[in-house]
């Protein structure tokens, strides 16, 4: 049984806003062969919030300086290990990847049952700067074992956290409860049937991340008195271009 390290990398950048005026969201585009498209501009993107059109006042293209793991995160961008067996172990406390970088990583060995969906939501709550993005690199077999909490907890907690989520599964398929929770988020999830191709999904993961889109748009509708649903649904102008942001969020 492969023993699922649980990576939380905070990436420097303004945060999703759902609790202020202005609302922001990470947007990443890619083409026909799932690679990240460069170069768009504000005019390119239509934002909705409940299906309703929101003019986009804030705006910033990505190139964010990320590489594969954390050795080559920057120096100063917070990174925290947990490793999951039958009980949840911090590997590395949030620290500045510099240091980081030293962790034994091989000597996370394999031990008792998976509790899969606790550790996520610990690695959830883990507080963070207000002015960095966050973004949650999980790496398992994919399957959960007597964890209190449920799949749907995991995807209500993820959406309340303002988190990326980018889960690799090893094995030959893809649980949908991952597949969900890189879809709510805006993230992506992969399947790999061998431990040795993990660098290709997390090289993957660091492309995307470097070429990111931050959106902002001040909604229209006051935010009720106690909080709210509301969807958010991102599009891109161009013919044959994909578009991952996530589904919504909170207002209060």
């Amino acid at each position: 049984m492969i023993v699922p390290p649980v990576f939380t990398a905070a990436l420097a950048a303004a945060q999703f806003s759902s609790g202020v005026s202005l609302v922001e969201v990470y947007a990443t585009v890619t083409d026909g062969q799932g690679q990240p498209v460069n170069g768009l501009t504000a005019a390119d993107f239509q934002v909705t919030e409940d299906g309703v059109a929101q003019p986009i006042s804030t705006f910033a293209a990505g190139e964010f300086p990320l590489s594969v793991v954390v050795s080559a995160l920057r120096p100063d961008d917070e990174v925290t290990v947990l490793a999951v067996g039958s009980e949840i172990e911090t590997i590395t406390p949030p620290v500045p990847a510099r240091v980081a970088v030293a962790t034994a990583w091989d000597a996370i060995t394999p031990w008792g049952s998976t509790p899969l969906y606790d550790v996520i939501m610990k690695a959830l709550d883990i507080r963070v700067s207000a002015t960095r993005r966050r973004a949650l690199l999980i790496v398992s077999d994919g399957f959960d074992r007597y964890s209190d909490a449920t799949a749907a907890d995991v995807v209500d907690r993820a959406r309340r956290s303002n988190v990326l989520a980018y889960p690799i599964a090893i094995g030959k398929g893809r649980p949908p409860a991952l597949a969900e929770l890189a879809s709510v988020t805006g993230g992506h999830s992969f399947t790999v049937d061998d431990p040795k191709k993990l660098d290709a999904a997390v090289g993957t993961i660091a492309r995307e991340l470097r070429s990111q889109y931050l959106l902002g748009y001040v909604p229209a509708r006051a935010p009720a008195s106690a909080a709210e649903w509301r969807a958010i649904d991102v599009n891109v102008n161009r013919a044959g271009m994909r578009v991952r942001a996530r589904d919504g969020y909170f207002a209060r």
